[in-house]
Formats: C-alpha cells, structure tokens, sequence
C-alpha cells in the first residue's frame, strides 16, 4: 500500500462525522445547529447529552486509532502510523462527508496519540483532568494536554513523535482560536461537573 493511499484512507477514517450520526439517528438532531456548531464530543456533551457525548468521544477517539493502526494493519509497518493518523485528524476537522464542518481535533488526535505512543497520551489525560478541574475551561484543558504532549516528545527525544504533536499542537491552537479569545474576555463558557 502507497503512502498516498495511507494519507486517503486516514483523512476518509478521520470523516466520519460520529456527532452528526448520533445527533441524527439517535436524536433526530443536527448536531451543527445546536450549540457552538462543532461536531465534536465537547458540543455534543452540551447540546444533546452524555450518553450522546460519551459515544461520539469514543468514536473519535477510535478512528484516530484505527487511522495510525491502518500501516499495521495493512503489513506496511508501524513507523507510518503518524503519516497515516494525522490525516485522520485534519479530516475530522473538515470531514468530507459533513461538508468540511467538523470537530476541534482534540479527540481524533487524542486516538493517534494512544495508538503511538500510550504513556504520553495517559500523561496527557492527566494533564487535561488537572487543568479541567482548576479551570473548568474544556477548550484550555485540551491546549495543555497537546503542549504537554508536545513537551513530553521532546524530553523522550522521539523527533518524529515531536514534529507530529508540534503539527497538532498548532491545529489545536488554530481550532481553538476563538475559544481562547473567549476566555480572555471571560465569556467562554465552563463545565459544572468537575
């Protein structure tokens, strides 16, 4: 199997829009008419629910998963796990098949992560918990997990894991742009069950 072929099949796995499935056929719901519009965990958690979120998290996380396992899988090799996981990522962000609406990335990327490298993606999690718990801001949470992600790359000195979470870590902050203006002004909104 083609790199190119691995890049495809990651960004088509990265489509697949959990949110919108579950709002619509669980719900009878347009996720991307409720709430921030993102179809993504965080949005789905607020606007339909926690059975709802809680599967959509899942899903993400297993399709950035399945994305990186995919050069395994196939007999390519692991070592292209990320060339093909990454691509899993941007598509949940702009899934073809949701007219390029999609998620914040946090989740898929979050399934890559676990796939490659599992103790960085568990200190990660804890990072998220910690900062979620003093902050309450999911959208600042996840900013830190990535950078402490990034940081974590780096002190292993694994360069392919950090040039990976360097690219993640600045779609992360590109996603979360408006998030971060927000908290600045002080009208992001904050979770009230941690």
């Amino acid at each position: 199997m083609s790199i190119l072929i691995l890049i495809i099949l990651g960004y088509l796995i990265g489509s697949f829009p959990s949110a919108l499935i579950v709002g619509k056929i669980g719900y009878g719901v347009d996720i991307r008419e409720h709430g921030s519009g993102n179809l993504g965990g965080t949005n789905t958690f607020r606007s339909i629910g926690k059975t709802a979120g809680i599967i959509v998290l899942t899903a993400d996380i297993l399709k950035g998963s399945l994305a990186a396992a995919l050069p395994f899988l196939t007999g390519v090799g692991n070592e292209y796990a990320l060339i093909a996981g990454i691509p899993a990522v941007i598509g949940h962000c702009y899934p073809v098949f949701a007219g390029f609406r999609g998620g914040k990335a946090v989740a898929t990327s979050a399934g890559v992560l676990f796939f490659v490298a599992p103790l960085l993606t568990l200190s990660a999690l804890v990072v998220f918990v910690i900062t979620l718990y003093i902050s309450k801001y999911v959208s600042l949470s996840s900013i830190l997990a990535a950078l402490w992600a990034h940081t974590y790359a780096i002190i292993w000195s694994d360069k392919p894991l950090a040039f990976a979470t360097f690219l993640l870590v600045v779609f992360i902050l590109y996603r979360h742009r408006q998030n971060l203006e927000r908290i600045m002004d002080g009208s992001e909104r904050k979770v009230g069950w941690i």
